[in-house]
């Protein structure tokens, strides 16, 4: 097993990188995060998302409808915007690939890669070049094997990844691709005798903009037990570049309510995407199997994060059984920080 840590890094104070974005002090910040004048607000029931998702659907005001094999999804008129702040280094393992971590591996062995996003706003894909590989679990839980040599892994996800190596002396490099952009870091799986070259910190080609290709093939070895769900919520996910000001159902954390939510239900959650950037979206204390993407059903992962790409809607589950009250948000934490949070209460 080897584990990779990502991590984007700046020598700039995080609650500066925030202010510049925003245009706020941090003593704003903390008095929005304490009630701001946005009104209050929680999660749309059942009729108000069908409502909504139908308007979001017909609208002609920039946004367009695609119809093909994976259903339904909205596409803006402009291309998502992939990225918040320019960091000083990607990081893997705390190194860049001026110094990368290398691991020693046996010529033919097999290799559970075991990655996790802790970075702040920065989505990679994950790239294995002369490697195939397949997903074997998501944010801890086990999957049924998907194949493939580029994975995207969004902010908060973790990603189970074996690989099977040649049977022959050599270096092979674990990537991670920063989305829409050339950086990258990553580890590199070197045999005792290989020879290691040098792999630059930028490509010579964009990653492109992380999708739910994959998401839409993962199946969970062990998903909620089929029964009816309780209560339907829409989420809302709105917000811009523009004024940096990030939000569910058109409210701030501290100005919005608990989601309505009680002990025992099967509740369904659906984010609809309304901004042009992507936001993975994290429940604390509660996993959620992946039901629908783009209004079409699926038996999909069971996470506790979720990628919900620009002008995209993804529907999850979950059973309410851990009371308490957990922290509902994007995993991106500048826009968690500039609003995009609420939380699910029950008892």
């Amino acid at each position: 097993e080897v584990v990779v840590l990502l991590h984007d890094f700046s020598f700039t104070d995080p609650s500066e990188l925030l202010s510049k974005l925003t245009g706020m002090t941090p003593m704003d910040h903390a008095t929005m995060h304490h009630g701001g004048q946005i009104p209050a607000t929680s999660g749309m029931d059942e009729t108000a998302m069908h409502q909504m998702h139908m308007q979001m659907m017909q609208s002609g005001d920039g946004m367009s409808m695609q119809h093909g094999a994976h259903g339904h999804e909205m596409t803006g008129m402009a291309m998502s915007h992939p990225n918040d702040v320019e960091y000083d280094a990607y990081l893997a393992n705390d190194r860049t690939l001026d110094d990368p971590e290398v691991t020693r591996v046996e010529p033919g062995g097999r290799v559970r890669l075991r990655i996790i996003n802790g970075a702040t706003t920065t989505a990679f894909f994950i790239e294995m070049p002369g490697l195939l590989g397949q997903i074997v679990a998501v944010d801890g839980n086990a999957v049924k094997p998907v194949p493939g040599s580029s994975f995207p892994i969004g902010m908060g996800q973790r990603l189970d990844i074996v690989v099977t190596l040649p049977r022959q002396e050599g270096a092979w490099p674990i990537l991670a691709r920063r989305e829409g952009d050339t950086n990258q870091t990553g580890i590199i799986l070197a045999t005792r005798k290989a020879t290691i070259g040098k792999i630059a910190s930028l490509a010579k080609t964009k990653a492109g903009i992380v999708s739910l290709d994959v998401e839409r093939k993962l199946s969970a070895q062990s998903p909620l037990t089929p029964r009816p769900a309780d209560r339907r919520l829409l989420l809302s996910l709105e917000g811009g570049m523009m004024g940096y000001k990030w939000t569910l159902n058109g409210a701030a954390y501290g100005a919005n309510t608990p989601l309505p939510v009680s002990l025992g239900q099967r509740v369904e959650l659906t984010f609809m995407n309304h901004s042009d950037m992507m936001h993975p979206m994290h429940l604390h204390g509660h996993h959620y199997h992946v039901i629908a993407i783009g209004g079409q059903s699926l038996a999909g992962a069971m996470r506790d994060t979720v990628m919900v790409p620009s002008m995209t809607s993804v529907t999850v589950a979950f059973d309410a059984d851990n009371p308490g009250e957990w922290v509902l948000h994007c995993h991106n934490l500048f826009h968690m920080a500039a609003g995009m949070m609420t939380t699910v209460k029950y008892v």
